[in-house]
């Protein structure tokens, strides 16, 4: 088994200014469960909406961030903040490891036009590794409302997609809805975090390969653990959803298609072996 043990801080946020917060929800809940692997947080969970606001650029908070990642001995996907590189301006993830590393940083892909002013596209697809457990992408908010993201991340061998994100709006439960069909199409597990208070409406959503939710949070604070087994994702790729459905290898073996994504990672998805048929299960099969 290779599990990852993921901590999900949908925190009660306001406009902006929340470092503190943040800084003890993450104390408390590692002193609780000092096994965490991982913390994720919600999209602009310290400073906010708004790219004009230098005072809550990255620049500022990656040391602090990078601290706290040894403090609790845990990598940190801190949410995102915006920071300015060669004039101009991009919404970040950083992902920093539990020694204090920053290992990647993930611009978001497509910003929230026309709403999300003076912030700039990315091309980036960003993945990284944790040591012994697998491979993970991450993208961020509205990124998910593009499936190419999430396509071009499975396809280069992503097991689990995480999506730091901040949703006010009333198009919160579409978004839901998209989380679960995302995980089944891709296979993949999907963590999406939003906040709640003055930033967000909550509804936080974690969904596995097989298309199944995980964990569905409330419109209040809500702290979660899930524990997830990364063989389940290659279960799911190699034989197929409840046995079923393997859109991975069939998109992977469509020769109009196959050559659509140039970031992929071939040898991954060769090791998935052939298409298996299995016997078809009917909705009322055990």
């Amino acid at each position: 088994m290779r599990n990852l043990k993921i901590a999900c801080l949908q925190l009660e946020l306001k406009k902006n200014n929340n470092f503190d917060l943040v800084e003890s929800k993450i104390i408390e809940t590692n002193k609780n469960n000092n096994d965490i692997n991982l913390f994720v947080l919600s999209e602009l969970c310290v400073g906010g909406a708004g790219a004009e606001n230098k005072t809550f650029y990255l620049e500022n908070y990656l040391d602090k961030f990078s601290a706290l990642a040894q403090t609790v001995n845990a990598w940190i996907i801190p949410g995102t903040f915006y920071e300015e590189i060669e004039g101009e301006i991009f919404n970040t993830a950083p992902i920093i490891n539990s020694s204090g590393e920053l290992v990647q940083k993930c611009k978001k892909m497509f910003p929230w036009l026309p709403y999300e002013k003076n912030v700039a596209l990315s091309n980036d697809a960003c993945l990284f590794d944790i040591p012994s457990v697998g491979k993970i992408g991450v993208h961020v908010c509205y990124d998910l409302w593009f499936p190419e993201t999430s396509r071009m991340l499975a396809l280069s061998g992503a097991e689990i997609i995480i999506n730091p994100t901040l949703t006010p709006t009333k198009d919160r439960e579409i978004e839901t809805v998209m989380v679960r069909a995302t995980a089944a199409q891709q296979q993949v597990f999907y963590i999406d975090v939003n906040s709640c208070g003055e930033q967000g409406c909550g509804h936080s959503i974690v969904c596995d390969p097989n298309g199944e939710v995980v964990h569905k949070s409330f419109d209040s604070e809500d702290i979660f653990i899930v524990d997830l087994d990364l063989d389940l994702t290659k279960e799911a790729r190699e034989n197929g959803i409840f046995g079923l459905g393997q859109p991975i290898k069939s998109f992977r073996d469509h020769e109009g298609f196959k050559n659509m994504y140039k970031v992929k990672d071939e040898d991954y998805l060769k090791s998935l072996g052939p298409m298996t048929e299995n016997q078809i299960k009917e909705k009322n099969d055990d």
